[in-house]
């Protein structure tokens, strides 16, 4: 029998992801954990954006509310310390990625996630050239 995503396939397909990430997150190192939070990131913010643009309020707030935890996540795991100006810098970017996905959701717009989702690809890009 075959099976659409509007069936099981979803469902197999959500299973399949999760497996995939959690073999991802037990051997990376500490900077590719950092680099798995920043993909995931990317593609919550992508699937937000898809999703206002579709009329999707379900899969906006489920995205949203996946990217807003990845952002604290990364926010939280910065060093003051080690860090200094830059992850005070990194903190203000996290906050006005978060500021911009409530205007997004507010406003009912996916042109404040773009804005977000730019932001944060210029970061990501930057990691992954240092790894």
């Amino acid at each position: 029998m075959f099976y659409n995503q509007g069936y099981a396939g979803g469902t197999a397909a959500r299973r399949y992801a999760a497996i995939h990430s959690g073999s991802r997150t037990e051997s990376a190192t500490p900077h590719g954990l950092v680099k798995i939070l920043f993909d995931e990131l990317l593609v919550a913010l992508e699937s937000a954006a898809l999703a206002e643009r579709q009329g999707d309020r379900m899969k906006v707030s489920d995205k949203q509310a996946r990217a807003m935890s990845i952002l604290f996540a990364l926010e939280s795991s910065l060093d003051y310390d080690k860090g200094g100006d830059v992850a005070v810098g990194l903190a203000q970017i996290y906050r006005e990625a978060r500021r911009l996905l409530l205007v997004g959701a507010k406003e009912r717009s996916a042109a404040p996630v773009d804005e977000a989702r730019a932001m944060i690809a210029e970061i990501a890009d930057a990691w992954n050239r240092i790894g």
